[in-house]
């Protein structure tokens, strides 16, 4: 009877909870939004490339407050929101705007599982935008500054019984500073959208032993078949042992160690599977370390065996390849928008779909826009075959333009805090993504957005990653440093320069516009950079233009990116509308010429 009893409050403590939620906003939504609740938000293992068994999702109703910028922890709360989903969006329940003069403020509680009672517990925070300070029972625990990358506190010191207290504040100037911001600004308008504020991504705690790995890094190297596996451990000793096993459907077929903290060298058969868009081949990683041959710590992992790089064809043309072979990059320019989250997708499988989507199309490649992407994001690049580019998102003034001939002009001059916030978060955006198989080109600026110091910053770059390609200014201000020279040309591909010493590629083009009544962002508006009405009209130029570009590759284009994934906001270019529920163009003619392009440099 006392079981029953606590099953009927369970269920109307539950019921309690999601009456208290509803998304906000008349703006059009995904068929996904319907799937969010406060129970089930975003439940997914939020870090594939480094699982370990026991964790806690945080993501729920949390409390929140709007307060001037220098006060005090608010006594009382404004009301609910629904975490990862940023305060503007319809998801979070709130749909407000904070702005720079004031700081947003969470507060939730959390218990601890006992079977934790003897680890440590450390407190993640997929990416929250942009100043952060947390404090667990009123003891501060750590700070944090930048949107786009992970971000961990060890907490264990200021646990205190099975009730804890978790605050957060937040301030964000959004585009009234110099910090990376991609597409938001605070009066959103044609290529920029609304602003993005506080926790956008998973928050989550995790058990782990007193000494613990923290991260781990893998870099395949094709030439020598083996793998190299970093790994960063808390506590190191000289008893410490790291073992690394790989497997490839449940059957192990590698397997290596190492002493001293030395990195483990894993040699892999002669017969090894290569990742490509065709065949996006994963193994699978366990990375043990041992002290005096007990286990301390044990994480699974995945890596592919995959190099990029460029060639010259017979022809004398800079090539991109994968793999030591020639491949045509081609995919749409993905801003990663959300008409409902925002900056995060309502759901895992909505986050899988843009992508599964891009396949589907025909393209090998994503440009990904601006933005960074949640951890499972990249890790559906991976396993579905899709090659990345990564953007950095700008931020801060750039010099102008001069993109028909190489800059001679005077770089932008920053702040010292401006230059060092960038350095900062580039760093972090590169070491949190660089073992993802998926990325194949880091992009550190787009057109002349906030671009300064260009070689500097490719030869930082370049550093961080020498096995990843670096494009220095996607269309933006052209220097001979990195390995592609970029061009933007809309809405027809056109080639106005061309680089005999590095790869040549169309970095945007396109934007058809075409308006599907009931799905726009604001009712009968928006625009394309050419816009037509009818699925037939919008094919049929997409086909013109890509058999031009088809045309020009045998001239010089190595790669290409269309303009654009989604319509965003009041941008009507979209290969499908922003609810994600038309594709505007005849998806079969769409598959047809993006599949012959993709493959027109395969032998």
């Amino acid at each position: 009877m006392k079981y029953t009893a606590l099953i009927l409050f369970a269920m109307l403590f539950s019921t309690a909870v999601i009456e208290r939620y509803a998304p906000v906003g008349d703006r059009i939504k995904t068929d996904w939004a319907s799937q969010v609740s406060p129970s089930n938000v975003l439940p997914e293992y939020p870090r594939p490339l480094m699982v370990r068994p026991d964790w806690q999702n945080l993501n729920g109703l949390w409390q929140y407050a709007i307060t001037p910028k220098g006060d005090k922890a608010p006594s009382v709360y404004d009301g609910d929101i629904l975490v990862p989903f940023c305060i503007e969006s319809s998801l979070s329940g709130v749909q407000k705007t904070v702005g720079q003069d004031s700081a947003l403020w969470y507060e939730r509680t959390f218990s601890i599982p006992n079977e934790w009672k003897n680890d440590r517990v450390l407190l993640h925070f997929g990416a929250v935008d942009w100043m952060t300070d947390v404090w667990v029972n009123d003891i501060k625990v750590g700070s944090h500054t930048g949107g786009y990358a992970p971000f961990t506190f060890d907490i264990t010191q200021a646990l205190s019984g099975k009730n804890n207290k978790l605050v957060v504040r937040v301030w964000d100037p959004t585009d009234k500073s110099y910090i990376p911001r991609g597409k938001q600004v605070t009066n959103p308008s044609g290529i920029f959208y609304t602003s993005v504020t506080g926790i956008w991504q998973t928050v989550w705690l995790e058990p782990v032993p007193e000494a613990y790995i923290r991260t781990i890094n893998t870099t395949p190297d094709l030439e020598k078949a083996s793998v190299k596996v970093d790994v960063d451990f808390s506590n190191p000793s000289a008893d410490d042992l790291y073992w690394v096993e790989v497997s490839y459907e449940g059957e192990k077929v590698a397997e290596s160690k190492s002493i001293n903290g030395q990195p483990v060298e894993v040699n892999m058969p002669e017969n090894f599977l290569l990742w490509t868009p065709d065949h996006p081949f994963l193994y699978d990683l366990k990375v043990k370390v041992l002290r005096k041959g007990k286990t301390i710590d044990v994480v699974d992992s995945y890596f592919a065996m995959r190099s990029f790089g460029t060639q010259r064809d017979d022809s004398g043309i800079v090539r991109l390849t994968l793999n030591g072979k020639p491949i045509f990059q081609f995919g749409p320019l993905d801003q990663g928008w959300w008409p409902d989250g925002l900056y995060t997708a309502p759901t895992d499988e909505a986050l899988a779909y843009d992508v599964q989507k891009t396949k589907d199309f025909g393209f090998n490649m994503i440009r990904k826009h601006v933005k960074v992407e949640p951890a499972r994001w990249y890790y559906h690049c991976d396993r579905l075959g899709i090659i990345v580019w990564q953007d950095m998102p700008s931020g801060d003034r750039g010099p102008g333009w001069n993109t028909t001939e190489y800059f001679k002009g005077s770089e932008s001059v920053r702040s010292v805090e401006s230059e060092e916030n960038y350095k900062k978060e580039w760093t972090e955006i590169i070491t949190a993504l660089k073992s993802q198989p998926c990325i194949g080109v880091w992009v550190p600026f787009n057109e002349s957005w906030g671009q300064f110091k260009t070689v500097e910053i490719v030869e930082m770059t370049k550093k961080l990653d020498p096995t990843r390609l670096v494009n220095p200014a996607s269309g933006g201000n052209f220097y001979q440093c990195g390995d592609i020279l970029d061009l933007h040309h809309y809405p027809d591909p056109k080639m106005v320069l061309y680089d005999p010493t590095r790869a040549t590629v169309l970095g945007e083009y396109g934007g058809i516009g075409r308006k599907v009544d009931g799905h726009t962002w604001v009712k009968d508006q928006g625009w394309g950079y050419v816009e037509f009405d009818t699925e037939e009209k919008v094919t049929d130029t997409y086909v013109e233009y890509a058999n031009t570009l088809y045309k020009m590759i045998p001239q010089g284009f190595s790669a290409a990116v269309y303009t654009q994934t989604t319509d965003c906001e009041t941008e009507l270019n979209g290969l499908m509308t922003y609810d994600r529920k038309v594709i505007k163009l005849d998806e079969k003619r769409l598959f047809e010429i993006n599949r012959k392009i993709s493959h027109a440099l395969a032998e």
